[in-house]
């Protein structure tokens, strides 16, 4: 019979204290034979000695076991050295338990966005000082705007949309300034995201896509917050956010390309310019929408080998619903990106002939 939580007896809570994270490093990892049967089989037990690094029990020594259950999707098996998160159990002057929970990874993760943002500022300098921001200001709508609006129960589609829009008005006049070129790229991206947003729409909705073609889908059923989610709502608005990084790519790359043709000789025919952007387009078009596919590609290459390891039809294979909702993924997202090469050409080549 399962242990009743601890929350459901607030008293007890009160002894105890709320489980809280620590940092440690491990000083020694053995492990002893004598115990492999311990905790059924399959197992075995690493006796652990660590010490804590952060919090109110820093310096602390404590001895773990560390239980391996010979799955590598969730055994840790640790070595001297290593750093690690802890969970403690009980309070600062009694402690009950602590466990290991993960590596600790985020001083790798600073460090790779540290040389990501030097990188930028120093071989961009002020555009890469412009993208910092932009890329800034991006991340606060996504997590200050449209994560808690979706968790308040607010259309993702529509949050999408309206995101995309903001984000991409922020860019471009933040890199570019207002001007032609800005209002060239900003409608050809803004019309690739919307028809790539439709394509989804409509061939999801007729494909019959769930939504829940992830484990992370899946677990939204279950957290705390009592939200009806729109599951297939939050995968098309995941392919509308998603295409929109490729799309202004394109669509911002268009329009300097025009912007330099007409720079460079004033006095070119419109069919010229057209012909020059067209040509920039489709260079562009094909590696771009081959990066789109490789993207989704590789995300997906586990689940390629499974399918090449037991060899089912093709047929059964492209009606799985993991697989269908990539395909729509990537060829909504590519269309888009097609359709991003005219509207961008016309707007552009529409605007330097009339304002020049």
């Amino acid at each position: 019979m399962a242990a009743a939580p601890v929350e459901d007896f607030p008293e007890v809570q009160e002894e105890v204290g709320e489980p809280t994270d620590a940092r440690a490093v491990i000083r020694e990892a053995e492990v002893n034979p004598a115990r492999d049967e311990e905790f059924g089989a399959g197992t075995y037990i690493q006796e652990v000695t660590l010490e804590i690094t952060s919090g109110d029990l820093e310096g602390e020594v404590f001895e773990v076991d560390n239980i391996l259950m010979g799955n590598p999707v969730y055994d840790m098996e640790v070595e001297a050295g290593d750093r690690v998160m802890v969970g403690i159990e009980g309070t600062p002057e009694e402690v009950q338990e602590v466990h290991i929970k993960e590596y600790v990874r985020d001083t790798y993760l600073y460090l790779i966005i540290g040389i990501f943002l030097i990188l930028l500022l120093v071989i961009g300098r002020v555009k890469g000082l412009k993208s910092v921001i932009t890329i800034g200001l991006t991340l606060f709508l996504i997590i200050k705007l449209l994560i808690p609006g979706i968790l308040q129960g607010y259309s993702p589609i529509l949050l999408a949309v309206l995101i995309s829009v903001v984000v991409t008005l922020i860019t471009i006049f933040i890199i570019s300034g207002f001007n032609i070129k800005s209002i060239s790229a900003i409608v050809g991206i803004l019309g690739g995201v919307f028809i790539a947003g439709i394509i989804t729409l409509w061939i999801g909705s007729s494909a019959q896509l769930t939504g829940f073609s992830s484990e992370e889908a899946l677990m939204l059923l279950y957290i705390p917050q009592d939200v009806e989610f729109n599951v297939r709502g939050l995968l098309f608005a995941g392919i509308i956010i998603g295409s929109l990084g490729a799309v202004m790519d394109v669509g911002m790359s268009i329009a300097s390309s025009l912007q330099e043709v007409k720079n460079a000789n004033p006095e070119i025919a419109r069919k010229d310019l057209m012909r020059a952007g067209f040509n920039v387009g489709r260079d562009i078009m094909g590696t771009m929408a081959n990066t789109l596919i490789l993207a989704y590609t590789g995300s997906a290459i586990p689940l390629l080998i499974l399918f090449t390891a037991y060899e089912p039809s093709i047929t059964e294979i492209i009606n799985l619903d993991i697989i269908a909702t990539e395909i729509v993924r990537a060829l909504a997202g590519s269309i888009g990106l097609i359709m991003t090469v005219p509207l961008t050409v016309f707007t552009g080549t529409f605007l330097f002939e009339r304002y020049k």
